[in-house]
């Protein structure tokens, strides 16, 4: 969807990481991550996605992006892998 922005979870499929993104295409995101194309997840791919949000406006991501990487946002992850059994 045009003008739409995507805050996004992924975790690696061979350890116990998670990174979280922003991007405005996430199936291109995705595959650029999984084929190595990202320097700071390069060495954890492959990955999943396990969760994304979607905004109207870049402000309302980058917030919600930056509150998921702090350690409230950390935990509310951790507790959304582990209500859906990934862990």
């Amino acid at each position: 969807m045009l003008g739409m922005y995507y805050v996004y979870v992924i975790k690696s499929l061979r350890r116990n990481w998670i990174y979280v993104g922003m991007t405005e295409d996430i199936e291109r995101r995705l595959e650029q991550h999984n084929r190595g194309w990202n320097v700071s997840t390069k060495s954890h791919a492959p990955f999943r996605l396990i969760f994304s949000e979607t905004y109207s406006d870049n402000l309302g991501a980058r917030k919600r992006e930056k509150y998921l990487k702090s350690a409230a946002g950390k935990r509310f992850i951790r507790k959304y892998i582990e209500s859906i059994g990934e862990e």
